[in-house]
């Protein structure tokens, strides 16, 4: 596996750099004890770097452009909009009359059955 041996030389540059750089690379590299531990054994293997040219993609067609429109179909359009919205609001508005008309109903309905008759002395 490829990639396999790429990630290892990968790790090895890695940590090769890592002991140039903390200049500990006589303690990375003896082998440790069998008291201490297994050794490790690192391979280096070359990597060469193959430029690869990008397949042509084909672009996708383009779509047919939009047919520009006459102001009169804009106007309608808005006015039909405009309309349709206010529709709207005028239901949501009765709604929301009709709830709160209903809601003080029983509210006024609940107050003159908890509050009953006077009590007599």
């Amino acid at each position: 596996m490829k990639w396999i041996r790429e990630r290892d030389a990968l790790i090895a540059q890695t940590l090769a750099f890592v002991q140039s750089v903390t200049s500990r690379k006589d303690d990375v590299l003896q082998p440790e004890t069998p008291a201490s531990g297994p050794a490790v054994a690192v391979e280096i293997v070359t990597v060469e770097a193959v430029e690869v040219e990008p397949p042509q993609a084909s672009l996708p067609p383009r779509p047919a452009p939009l047919l520009p429109r006459t102001s009169g179909d804009f106007r309608s359009e808005m006015q039909a909009r405009i309309a349709n919205f206010r529709k709207h609001q005028e239901r949501f508005e009765r709604e929301r009359e009709e709830y709160c008309a209903a809601t003080l109903t029983k509210l006024r309905a609940a107050i003159r059955d908890a509050s009953g008759p006077p009590a007599e002395k």
